[in-house]
């Protein structure tokens, strides 16, 4: 069995996209609704744009306080460890993954073969025409409405950009799902990138499409930072915000340190042709 999981406490225009992505590779589709006092009615909304898919299903409704990102990650242990021996997506709401020959369950399949429990990943930040941050549409997939692929948010606010996207349930992950956490050790670095139960870079690596960045997300910088706690780590959200303020609400295309590849309107892994190059570099951060 190979279910999906996402924790869900915004971005109710993202799900349909991401419901129409997963369900070409897992059986289910498991989604955690985190209401806050920002998102009181978040549950009925998602109620509502799942009813007609029968493999996807509300694992858990909480109401916490907004923002929580370290709530968020011991969500994602707390239901995946229901089915520990079982294979897991990990992929907050604005992610998209890619695998490598377009083949999740070939790429799990050399996982048992080698023994390999957890698949690592990295972002390619999406954005919309010229480097617009545009307003969602349910009726044009993401990637025609992000046409736009490259690596601005490390650069911009140092952000993490590495991911844990695909894991056997047992395996803990850390804040922001960025690393495993192996017998107390966090993956990061040369703790994680060799160790025998992760599967190797860059031949089993998994590409996160990261949709954040349409209209709404520049509001949530502003709100995010406004909180000012660890939590939120409102301190990366106020650079980027500072940052997007400073370039009028537009990502320079042009930038080279932003390795930018413009056209990728498909869901296509080999298409973007720095892949390699931006993987060795993520690994280092």
């Amino acid at each position: 069995m190979i279910r999906a999981l996402s924790v869900i406490g915004h971005g109710t225009n993202l799900l349909k996209h991401y419901i129409e992505h997963y369900q070409g590779y897992v059986d289910e589709i498991y989604l955690v609704v985190y209401e806050s006092d920002l998102h009181q009615q978040l549950a009925e909304e998602v109620r509502g744009i799942i009813q007609q898919h029968p493999n996807v299903r509300i694992a858990k409704v909480i109401f916490d306080r907004i923002f929580d990102w370290e709530k968020v990650t011991q969500l994602y242990n707390y239901i995946k460890k229901e089915h520990p021996d079982d294979w897991w997506v990990i992929a907050d709401i604005d992610e998209l993954h890619l695998y490598p020959e377009d083949d999740l369950e070939q790429l799990i399949i050399d996982c048992k073969s080698n023994n390999w429990d957890i698949v690592r990943g990295g972002f390619i930040d999406r954005i919309g025409p010229d480097g617009t941050f545009p307003e969602i549409q349910s009726n044009t997939t993401l990637w025609k409405q992000f046409p736009n692929g490259g690596f601005f948010r490390y650069p911009m606010s140092e952000a993490c950009p590495n991911k844990i996207c695909v894991v056997k349930g047992y395996v803990e992950i850390s804040n922001g799902q960025h690393y495993a956490k192996i017998l107390n050790h966090t993956t990061w670095r040369w703790q994680g990138w060799n160790h025998p139960l992760i599967a190797p870079t860059p031949s089993h690596t998994v590409q996160v499409h990261h949709f954040k960045w349409d209209i709404t997300s520049i509001e949530r910088m502003r709100n995010i930072a406004s909180i000012n706690q660890p939590y939120a780590y409102s301190e990366e959200y106020r650079k980027m915000y500072k940052e997007v303020s400073k370039t009028r609400r537009q990502i320079d295309l042009d930038n080279p340190e932003f390795m930018f590849e413009k056209g990728l309107v498909k869901p296509e892994y080999r298409k973007y042709k720095q892949w390699n190059k931006l993987i060795k570099k993520i690994i280092t951060i």
